[in-house]
C-alpha cells in the first residue's frame, strides 16, 4: 500500500503541474499530461506502474514543457528585436540613405542617382525612363573604380527641357574588359525625411520615394561621401 499512497500523492502533483502550464495552451503538453493522469487513475494497485517508466514519462513532460516555453521565449525575443529595430529607424531622420533600387520619384530638385561596380568594367551608361519606359536621359559613368559613385540628374532632358515630376527608372548598360567580368548595379541616394511604422517593417521617406529598411545599402550624415567615389 505504500507504493499506492505514493502514487496518490503524485497524481495532485502532476494535476498542479497542468494548472501551471494551462495557461501556454499547447495542445502537445495538455494531451501528454491528460495521458499520464488517466494511466495513473486506472493502474492496478496491486501491480503498479514502475516507478522508473514513471520518472522517465515524468522527465518527458519537463521536457516537452521547456520546449514550448523556450518557443515562446524566441518569438517574445524576435518581437522584442523587431520593435527596437522599428523605433531605431527613427534616427535616420535627417540623414542621407543609398538604396540598392532601380526606381525612385522625381520632384522639383535634382536627384542622385548612382552605381555600384563589382569586379572590372570598362565603360557604364546609366539610361533614365519615365513610368512608360521612354528614355528622357542618359548619362555616361564618370569613374569605373570598384564602389559605389554617383552622379546628379537635373531632371531634364538632352534638349534641357524639364521633365514631370513621377516616378522614374534607372537601366545600366556596361562592359568588361576581355577576359574579366564586371557587374553594375543602379543605386538611389537621397535624404530621409520620415519614417514609416504603419507596416510590420519600417520604411524610410524621402524625396526619391519609400523604401524598406532592408533594402538600405548605407545611412550617412547629409553630403558625406559613400565608399568609394562620388561623380557630379
Amino acid at each position: 500500500m505504500a507504493t499506492v499512497n505514493a502514487t496518490n500523492s503524485a497524481t495532485p502533483a502532476a494535476t498542479s503541474s497542468a494548472s501551471s502550464t494551462a495557461k501556454l495552451s499547447a495542445l502537445g503538453q495538455e494531451q501528454f499530461l491528460t495521458l499520464l493522469i488517466a494511466q495513473l487513475k486506472h493502474q492496478d494497485p496491486l501491480n503498479p506502474s514502475d516507478p522508473t517508466e514513471f520518472t522517465a514519462q515524468l522527465a518527458q513532460y519537463s521536457q516537452l514543457e521547456q520546449l514550448f516555453n523556450l518557443n515562446d521565449s524566441m518569438k517574445q525575443l524576435a518581437a522584442t528585436a523587431n520593435s527596437s529595430e522599428r523605433y531605431s529607424s527613427l534616427g535616420l531622420i535627417g540623414q542621407e540613405v543609398v538604396v540598392e533600387d532601380s526606381v525612385f520619384a522625381l520632384g522639383t530638385d535634382p536627384v542622385q542617382v548612382g552605381y555600384k561596380v563589382d569586379g572590372a568594367v570598362t565603360d557604364a551608361t546609366l539610361t533614365i525612363k519615365n513610368s512608360l519606359g521612354q528614355t528622357v536621359a542618359t548619362l555616361k559613368a564618370t569613374d569605373l573604380s570598384a564602389g559605389n559613385h554617383f552622379l546628379t540628374w537635373d531632371g531634364k532632358d538632352a534638349n534641357g527641357n524639364a521633365m514631370a515630376p513621377g516616378t522614374y527608372s534607372i537601366t545600366i548598360s556596361a562592359n568588361s574588359a576581355a577576359g574579366t567580368s564586371g557587374t553594375v548595379s543602379p543605386l538611389v541616394r537621397a535624404q530621409v525625411t520620415g519614417i514609416d511604422l504603419s507596416s510590420p517593417e519600417a520604411k524610410v521617406i524621402t524625396a526619391a520615394g519609400e523604401y524598406k529598411i532592408s533594402s538600405l545599402y548605407g545611412a550617412f550624415v547629409k553630403n558625406q561621401n559613400t565608399t568609394g567615389n562620388t561623380s557630379g
